[in-house]
């Protein structure tokens, strides 16, 4: 149990004299007298000689009177209880401006050096005094600051020295503001039409004064309404999802754990390029991709109409085919990746009717494990990426002049729609920008390291563990699948208007089976297996009708995050007006249009110049012609003089490594001189000196400058 002592222990006179303390002199002399009265200065360790200028008398508490001590008592334990705890004293230590911590040390220090004196036999007094004269404080100064860290350990002493007016906790001043006007401000302000607040602020001073409440100023109002209106609200309200999105950092995801194939990632994207295709249609084509996820490198594509999943299929079985069977694969849930070909049977699909005679599909048959990520969300599919190289890149091909869109239907270049590129020609493009795309080096992910995407995945897929697949397997993905049943007296199967049988299949007459084909030439047959994946036979096309496509390609959007929903509540929360009822109060309180004031007296100005006349009111007046003519030949001599600059390219570096080395000094160099650099300019160079193409040419740069000096 600590013992409770005074904030100040000694005191002099004048000191005593001014304290205001109960039974004591206001006085000097009075003090002296007091103390001379009751032998103050004989009893002992009680009374001691003041040390530095003016000399005189200190005092110890303790020979005070009763009432003056119990007072003294009183405030320190008030003090003591006012002090706040270890861990609150820390964390008021840290939220402190870097002054007022080194005021703090400077106190600590200070007592530090007191009591290093006074433990080699200097007298506590002396100590003090010393130490108030090395740091250039006073005495008194170091007395209080030993009463502020009073019964404190050692080493927390520094967080209970800072200055006391910083730990004052001082109540804002608000300046009141009328609640109607507030609610009716903020209705204005939070909408998606994103209206200024100074427009704002006028609307709600004009309502203000119609209905006669008090206004705050601009400032204060705002500063109200972001007190009010969390930030993250204005931006769900003003910018929409989106913008909300945006307010919270992405999920970051390391794939430099995974090996090649060990998982990819498929989408589809539409080409802004307008395509003949061989039936004479013109559009812009889609294109389905699967990209690995450990290098970033596309693996196999297919270009169709509109995406559906035959050209998943035919782009999945080229990636089994050509380099293995993944064990992951992440998909949006749009049709043609949630469908019963590819993911049947696969938990949380979320798409089309699930039924319990359904068919697997041939990822679950192929043990391949299936994610489902948002639909057009760049930070979840990192295939999103690749396709932004090939909106700015690919469609953008020399050799697709005329045929380009532009990416907006507000960014449509001059030529729109003056050509439509031929399919085998844009077949050709799209397989050369590909190779381009994985063959480009300088990749700055984590796994490229500088490196292309070719060269990350080969390196990984030599030593990586690579499924291969089996005859019986590979039949999987070529073909398409359906359910159905055997006809009860022959067993022929009857599929999109064709017959399909084979001798064996009347012993299996009336069994529900699947069917899978290939839905390019139905006419070639049909592989039946039973509903539980094993494979019965083969069954020839006895009738030949046609081939019919029976895929579709339309996208479904998500549900709404708890966050929209928490943030659209909150919303409503704050905006207590709706925009209809504040627009028909505007109308009625909205002023009569003021009559036009017609002019009594017309004071006519004449000129010795030609007028020149608008081209809608031409006349035949020789000096009406004569001035138009004048003003034209000034307008073109004027467009002669001062044309309008030409736009400034995007910066390309050089093609060879030492002109790009020479690129990056020059930019240097531009900057230290205080020089513009463009945006470009920068980008390229943040991600080049990062390349070790940079770090090899200036090392050797530096030892030649070496060798020079040397």
């Amino acid at each position: 149990m600590s013992i409770v002592e005074p904030t100040q222990i000694w005191w002099t006179v004048e000191e005593l004299a001014n304290s205001g303390l109960p039974e004591l002199p206001g006085s000097k002399p009075g003090i002296n007298a007091l103390a001379q009265r009751f032998g103050w200065r004989v009893i002992e360790g009680c009374a001691k000689r003041k040390v530095g200028r003016g000399g005189g008398w200190i005092y110890h508490w303790s020979v005070l009177p009763l009432a003056a001590r119990r007072k003294l008592l009183v405030d320190a334990s008030e003090a003591l209880n006012e002090r706040p705890d270890r861990g609150n004293a820390w964390a008021a230590f840290d939220s402190l401006p870097e002054t007022a911590k080194t005021k703090a040390r400077t106190r600590l220090a200070a007592l530090q050096m007191a009591d290093g004196l006074h433990q080699s036999g200097v007298t506590h007094v002396h100590a003090v005094a010393e130490a108030a004269r090395q740091c250039g404080s006073s005495a008194r100064s170091i007395y209080n600051w030993i009463g502020m860290v009073e019964g404190v350990a050692p080493e927390d002493r520094l967080a209970y020295l800072v200055p006391r007016n910083r730990l004052a906790v001082r109540k804002p001043i608000k300046a009141t503001c009328n609640r109607a006007f507030m609610d009716y401000l903020k209705s204005l302000y939070l909408r998606l039409e994103q209206p200024t607040y100074a427009q704002c602020y006028r609307d709600a001073c004009a309502k203000a004064r119609h209905e006669g409440w008090d206004v705050p100023t601009n400032k204060t109002a705002k500063r109200r309404l972001d007190t009010e209106v969390p930030r993250i609200t204005q931006v769900f309200a003003r910018e929409g999802e989106g913008g909300l999105m945006r307010c919270f950092p992405a999920q970051i995801r390391d794939r430099s754990t995974l090996t090649a194939l060990e998982g990819v990632n498929a989408d589809c994207h539409k080409i802004d390029v307008f395509v003949r295709w061989p039936d004479g249609t013109i559009n812009r084509p889609q294109i389905v991709a699967f990209q690995d996820l450990y290098s970033g490198k596309m693996l196999s594509w297919r270009v169709d109409n509109d995406p559906n999943k035959v050209m998943v299929m035919a782009a999945f079985g080229e990636l089994v085919e050509t380099w293995g069977i993944p064990r992951h694969c992440l998909f949006d849930n749009g049709r043609e990746f949630a469908n019963k070909w590819m993911t049947g049977g696969a938990p949380t699909r979320f798409r089309f009717k699930m039924r319990d005679d359904d068919p697997l599909g041939v990822l679950p048959m192929m043990g391949i494990k299936i994610h489902w990520a948002t639909p057009a969300h760049g930070q979840a599919k990192p295939i999103e990426r690749g396709f932004r190289d090939f909106a700015s890149s690919l469609a953008k091909d020399p050799r697709f002049k005329g045929a380009y869109t532009g990416n907006r239907p507000d960014a449509k270049p001059e030529n729109y729609g003056s050509r439509a590129v031929p399919l085998d020609t844009f077949l050709k493009v799209v397989s050369e920008g590909i190779a381009e795309h994985n063959a480009r080096q300088g990749r700055l992910s984590a796994t490229a390291r500088g490196r292309s995407f070719d060269e990350t995945f080969a390196e990984s897929y030599a030593a990586a563990p690579i499924r291969k697949a089996t005859e019986d397997q590979r039949r999987l993905w070529l073909m398409g699948q359906e359910v159905g049943k055997l006809n009860k007296n022959s067993g022929q199967f009857q599929l999109y208007g064709n017959f399909y049988h084979s001798n064996w299949m009347s012993e299996h007459a009336g069994d529900r089976v699947v069917a899978r084909f290939d839905p390019e030439d139905l006419h070639s047959g049909v592989h039946i297996y039973a509903v539980d994946g094993s494979h019965l036979g083969f069954a020839e096309c006895q009738q030949k009708v046609g081939f019919f496509d029976v895929t579709g390609a339309k996208e479904e959007a998500r549900r709404k995050r708890r966050i929209k929903k928490a943030q659209k509540e909150l919303l409503n929360a704050n905006r207590p007006l709706s925009i209809e009822d504040i627009a028909a109060d505007m109308d009625a309180r909205a002023p009569d249009l003021l009559t036009q004031l017609e002019a009594k007296v017309v004071k006519p100005v004449f000129s010795k110049k030609p007028v020149s006349v608008p081209r809608h009111q031409v006349t035949s007046d020789p000096a009406v012609v004569e001035a138009r003519k004048a003003f034209e030949n000034r307008v073109e001599q004027r467009k002669k003089s001062d044309p309008k600059p030409k736009a400034v390219g995007r910066f390309q570096p050089a093609s060879t490594p030492r002109a790009r080395f020479q690129d990056a000094k020059d930019i240097i160099a531009k900057s230290d001189a205080g020089k513009r650099v463009g945006s470009g300019e920068a980008d390229w160079l943040r991600s080049y000196i990062e390349l070790p193409e940079y770090r090899g040419f200036q090392k050797v740069e530096q030892f030649a400058k070496r060798d020079d000096a040397g």
